[in-house]
């Protein structure tokens, strides 16, 4: 319940505080007194759009302020929100605070805290709301039709809702990831092909790691053969002679008479004895090498088949580095990452076939859910058509009906279920029922806008409503049954209206009066409560505008005395107002 408001610097208003109570409060006063700029300062609070062209003069600030009780339960809604700006709510009063600077630059804050001006829309939403012919007009919308049922049908629509739409999203998730996942798979699989194109291919040459290098190795002997081959054979004659017999004047036969001369003097000193030692050691070294070289030519290949096969084997490698690797390594790199690719898309597949699988279950879940939510839409659907009903023969429309209709499409499954919401007025017998988007007229809608909400007084979302002229297009009898409604609604929750008819203000718990000064501002001053004779000159210059009219003042001390039997125990209907 809002408590208190201030308001600084916004269209005519200089600083003005407004104390509100519970029960029902109607604001009124002259066209242009500031009647709206109250309204604008709450919308402010509630993060409305903050324009320089609101204040009262250019470059200078705005303030709003508001003292406004939170109940325990809207206490629990608001806990993780307050939470996260770290909001303390203290004995039950949130104070809520909305600057505008000359630049249009605003700023909010919350028990003293800034924060940013999106909180007050969430923190208000759950607070206050506001009716205005802004509403009246959104009426005129399924969706907003589709709502006023899915209110009244409370806590079975909204589980039902809760559980529909908790299936629904998962589905469309699922959806969009299959859906997803095939384009990716598909791509994949043309992508795929040519991997496993190119797989074949290397898997066909079988590359070895080093396997180049030693190719380039054989390649550069094979093609040297004869050369390699004479001089293997030159350094073993010169090492051993020819053949199979030695060469007085070869290497390892010298060194076998230099080492028999040094040994025939070893007995004398060793010195020389280790000479011989060491000629024995290049002597055995010379001749491994000498046998080695034999070995060498006879095993030297210079077979043209095993050089075509070397030379073959290359050109292959060669070509595979050229589309898959600069190295064989990197060939071989190729291969492996595009193996994994392949893989992944095989596994694709199988991801395709349990989405495929899970999308099937959770649409036929979400189709089952819906169907539950479909019917408690058309058994709330026909409990409040028949509540609006009655509320509208009580505002002078005696024999209107209404029927609201709960089409249901099972192939138009959306966010909200499968359901259309359309309600049809028919306002006097004989007329065929219309939707109210296109048949109500400017009063039948403001009528069925407070028929619904009294009839939803019981669901009322926030513990404070305010409602901007709702008895626009209406007067006479029907004014004062829109003030017994109002009065009624206000049983329940805190309700504060601006409103331009002494019919409805005369319903007030309290009525607070905007007035503007000499200097055309409003200031401190200027919006006070009355009662007592002043709520009677009120009311009087609302009925006629003639001060001090005596049958003004009959006029208004009977619709006060209409509202004080309504708030003490129900006025008999039919009460008719004063004219």
């Amino acid at each position: 319940m809002i408590e208190q408001l201030h308001i600084q610097g916004i269209g005519v208003i200089v600083d003005a505080q407004v104390d509100l109570g519970p029960g029902l409060t109607v604001i009124t006063g002259e066209t242009g007194a500031g009647k709206t700029m109250i309204l604008s300062g709450i919308e402010l609070l509630r993060g409305a759009r903050a324009e320089s062209g609101q204040l009262r003069e250019s470059g200078e600030q705005a303030e709003v302020d508001a003292v406004v009780t939170v109940d325990q339960e809207r206490q629990k809604l608001l806990g993780d929100v307050l939470e996260d700006l770290g909001v303390d709510i203290e004995d039950d009063a949130l104070i809520a605070r909305r600057t505008v600077s000359g630049n249009g630059r605003s700023r909010a804050y919350l028990s003293g805290r800034p924060v940013p001006v999106s909180a007050l829309t969430q923190v208000w939403s759950v607070l206050v709301s506001v009716h205005g012919q802004a509403d009246q007009a959104r009426l005129r919308q399924a969706a907003a039709q589709r709502d006023l049922v899915d209110r009244f049908g409370g806590v079975q629509v909204r589980e039902a809702l809760t559980a529909y739409q908790a299936v629904w999203r998962e589905w469309k998730d699922v959806e969009q990831e299959l859906s997803q996942s095939r384009a990716s798979l598909s791509e994949g699989e043309r992508t795929s092909t040519l991997l496993r194109l190119g797989i074949a291919e290397i898997d066909e040459v079988a590359p070895e790691r080093g396997e180049k290098d030693a190719l380039d190795a054989e390649a550069a002997v094979l093609e040297h053969a004869g050369g390699l081959r004479d001089a293997a054979v030159s350094a073993r004659t010169l090492l051993s002679g020819q053949g199979e017999d030695v060469d007085t004047s070869s290497v390892i036969s010298m060194i076998s008479r230099a080492q028999e001369h040094l040994l025939s003097m070893a007995d004398v000193d060793d010195r020389l004895r280790e000479l011989g030692v060491r000629l024995s050691h290049a002597a055995t070294e010379i001749a491994d090498i000498d046998a080695e070289l034999g070995d060498y030519r006879r095993n030297l290949d210079a077979d043209p088949a095993r050089q075509a096969w070397v030379e073959q084997r290359r050109s292959r490698l060669k070509a595979l580095c050229k589309s898959y690797g600069a190295t064989v390594e990197d060939v071989i790199q190729w291969r492996a990452e595009a193996k994994a690719r392949v893989n992944a898309v095989d596994g694709g597949s199988q991801r395709v076939e349990e989405l495929a699988q899970r999308e099937t279950l959770l649409a036929q879940q979400a189709q089952e859910a819906a169907d539950v939510l479909s019917q408690r839409r058309r058994d709330a659907a026909a409990t409040m058509a028949g509540r609006v009903e009655t509320e509208l023969h009580d505002l002078a429309m005696p024999e209107a009906r209404i029927h609201a209709e709960v089409t249901t499409d099972v192939a138009d499954l959306h966010l909200h279920g499968a359901d259309d919401v359309r309600i049809l007025l028919a306002p006097h017998p004989g007329a065929d029922p219309r939707p109210i988007g296109k048949g109500a007229s400017g009063g039948e809608l403001s009528r069925l806008a407070l028929a619904f909400e009294v009839a939803l007084a019981d669901s009322a979302p926030t513990p404070t409503m305010i409602f901007d002229e709702v008895d626009a297009g209406v007067g006479g009898a029907v004014a004062v049954e829109v003030g017994r409604r109002l009065s009624r609604l206000a049983a329940s929750t805190q309700v504060v209206v601006v409103t331009h008819l002494p019919q409805v203000a005369a319903f007030a718990d309290h009525h607070l009066v905007v007035e503007k000064g000499s200097n055309g501002a409003v200031t401190a001053a200027s919006v006070r409560g009355v009662d007592g004779d002043e709520r009677v000159a009120e009311l009087v210059r609302m009925l006629s505008g003639l001060q001090g009219s005596s049958t003004g003042a009959a006029h208004a001390e009977e619709l006060l005395e209409v509202a004080k039997r309504e708030r003490d125990g129900g006025a008999p209907r039919g009460v008719a107002a004063p004219t």
